[in-house]
């Protein structure tokens, strides 16, 4: 059963939107305000919000403002519901993110069909979505709802790098948004010794640059090319047009960030926590899973994955090849036994 929240102020029409959800077999949840719905929503995270525009509080656009800053409830469908019908009102809430907009009084089954469709278009959204960053190419190729997405990106500069050619570094200014058309492209950061720590891989469907973009800062990490590449160059201003414009596409890059958030959380733990046997075996697992069961990169690529020295990378994997759980052929490391590496102790 989908959850809808209703934020508003009037108990009339609050009690009889909830009447009319409920028998149309939704979960309705209510708030008074718009501080009492942002509090709700963060705490139940519901599938679809209506909300007031003019409430006591906390109005509806801010509301939405706050909503749109948390990754948790981005990406929740949002339709605007008010008195008001001038056009600077449907400009203000659609620019904000809003999904759709309903003056009072409306029609029940018009309600009902709005819902619906948004419901609809978020899972279908969610679907593609999950698939992960790689997968951004289906997201845009998909979800048609998002044309301008598309057009974005196909109408861009395409560039050719080779091994080894820097993207960017950390400190510059952004100036594009990038997405990798084929390669593989690594993420990483310098320390004062010199020495790299990747943070990730990027492959074909991966954007990058889009967290320092959204927050208008300098590059906080450095990206260079592990095999050649294309990548398509999308411009700061362009971008940040669109992602402030739509909800949805905000909504997608919200989730990317907070995707790769958890992911570098689980690198610190592994850092803090696992010997560098068990780290090396980690990531040979996982680059192997990437790249259909073997990895053909470059050693000191791979020790600046697992944070240490090229040296006790090499030796490591010489261990790993005298206990017949890897292969090395021609510098590509097959493996061997997948589940005793996963399982190698601390």
């Amino acid at each position: 059963m989908k959850k809808i929240l209703i934020i508003e102020d009037d108990d009339h029409v609050r009690n009889n939107l909830a009447e009319i959800l409920e028998l149309s077999d939704y979960e309705a949840i209510t708030a008074e305000n718009g501080k009492i719905g942002v509090e709700k929503a963060i705490h139940e995270l519901p599938d679809l919000i209506i909300c007031d525009v003019m409430m006591p509080e906390l109005d509806g656009y801010g509301t939405l403002t706050i909503l749109n800053k948390n990754p948790k409830t981005a990406y929740i469908p949002f339709i605007y519901l008010t008195a008001k019908a001038e056009k600077e009102d449907f400009r203000k809430g659609m620019s904000l993110g809003a999904d759709d907009y309903i003056t009072k009084p409306f029609d029940d089954a018009a309600l009902l069909n709005t819902i619906e469709a948004r419901l609809k278009r978020y899972e279908r959204l969610k679907t593609v979505s999950d698939q992960g960053g790689t997968a951004i190419k289906q997201f845009i190729n998909e979800a048609m709802v998002l044309q301008n997405l598309k057009e974005l990106s196909e109408n861009q500069e395409i560039r050719q790098y080779r091994k080894k050619d820097l993207v960017y570094l950390e400190r510059d200014a952004p100036r594009w948004l990038f997405l990798v058309e084929k390669g593989k492209v690594k993420i990483y950061k310098t320390a004062e010794d010199g020495r790299e720590y990747i943070l990730r891989i990027a492959d074909a469907g991966s954007f990058l640059g889009y967290q320092d973009l959204l927050q208008d800062r300098s590059y906080s990490e450095s990206a260079a090319v592990l095999e050649e590449a294309e990548l398509r160059l999308i411009s700061k201003s362009d971008f940040i047009s669109l992602v402030y414009g739509n909800r949805d596409v905000m909504a997608c890059f919200l989730k990317m960030l907070a995707g790769q958030v958890a992911e570098q959380e689980e690198q610190l733990l592994n850092l803090a926590y696992h010997s560098v046997r068990k780290r090396i075996a980690t990531a040979l697992v996982k680059l192997a899973e990437d790249g259909n069961g073997s990895i053909k990169m470059f050693r000191e690529d791979l020790a600046a994955i697992v944070g240490t020295a090229k040296e006790t990378f090499i030796r490591t994997l010489a261990e790993f090849k005298s206990e017949g759980l890897i292969e090395i052929n021609d510098g590509v490391i097959a493996i061997l036994k997948p589940d005793k590496l996963r399982n190698i102790p601390n």
